[in-house]
């Protein structure tokens, strides 16, 4: 029994920290096997529940394959020439009944909880409505009057520094620690607006109006993709968050309400000629 609870042990210490070492912040990198780095409190608690479901599932794992083998080798033909009679025992038919039950409802609990935390919506600070088309996305800032494409950088395009497959030309700017509500919806096929270290992965439905919500706790650059097949260059409609203070924030609110307001009188000067 010593050896079976040392590699319980060490399986559960793979599982739950194996990954942890080459995480990164906002972006997946090369033969990572976990999560990416939680930036919200709802990832947070998702990387917890997958951990905590993932030592449980393990442990099950490994008692049915210790169980296996002594079986195979107690009661083999050669062991026991005469097959045993035995056909019922009370205490182990409750056991394996209650036992199991036990285990679903320890993982039940949680769960809930958690999906109750990503459907209990605060009070937002920012409200921003995320529109998905073939193939880029479309933002706006409904309170402030900010619309704008986002779509990828082509390869030939991409800065130093800048991942591929990731970069956009416009990116989503949010404060960071303040609760921000993101409206998701399509144009013309489903999308699916995914920020993985925001723990947001929500469709966009045409004709329908989904909510979710994150609070960035650093700042920093955060990257997701369309995460549902939506057509030839599905794989090309990424999105990146930028998570920077409240002051730079504003300054880049002011920035874009300015520029707004010119496009608009640009374009009603330009309607006016016409």
């Amino acid at each position: 029994m010593a050896i079976f609870y040392r590699m319980v042990s060490f399986v559960v210490a793979v599982l739950a920290f194996g990954g942890a070492a080459h995480a990164k912040d906002g972006q997946p990198v090369p033969w990572q096997m976990g999560f990416q780095n939680a930036n919200t409190p709802i990832m947070d608690q998702i990387t917890s529940f997958h951990t905590y479901v993932t030592i449980i599932i393990t442990i099950i794992a490994l008692f049915v394959l210790g169980l296996l083998v002594y079986v195979m080798s107690r009661f083999n033909e050669t062991r026991n020439p005469q097959s045993s009679r035995t056909s019922h025992n009370t205490p182990l038919e409750v056991a394996w009944t209650v036992i199991p039950i036990l285990i679903l409802v320890a993982i039940a609990i949680p769960s809930f909880r958690l999906l109750f935390a990503q459907y209990d919506f605060p009070k937002p600070d920012l409200t921003i409505t995320a529109t998905g088309s073939q193939w880029y996305w479309t933002y706006d800032y409904p309170d402030h009057g900010i619309h704008f494409d986002s779509i990828i950088v082509q390869d030939a395009d991409l800065k130093e520094g800048q991942p591929r497959l990731l970069t956009v030309d416009h990116e989503v700017v949010v404060p960071v620690g303040k609760n921000v509500v993101v409206q998701v919806k399509a144009n013309d096929v489903i999308h699916d607006w995914a920020v993985p270290s925001f723990g947001i992965k929500l469709d966009a439905v045409p004709g329908r109006l989904q909510t979710t919500w994150f609070r960035a706790e650093r700042e920093g650059w955060y990257y997701g993709q369309c995460s549902e097949l939506c057509g030839r260059n599905h794989a090309f409609m990424p999105i990146a968050v930028r998570v920077v203070s409240e002051a730079e924030f504003n300054d880049w609110l002011a920035k874009n309400k300015a520029k707004a307001s010119r496009d608009d009188d640009a374009g009603k000067v330009a309607a006016a000629q016409n």
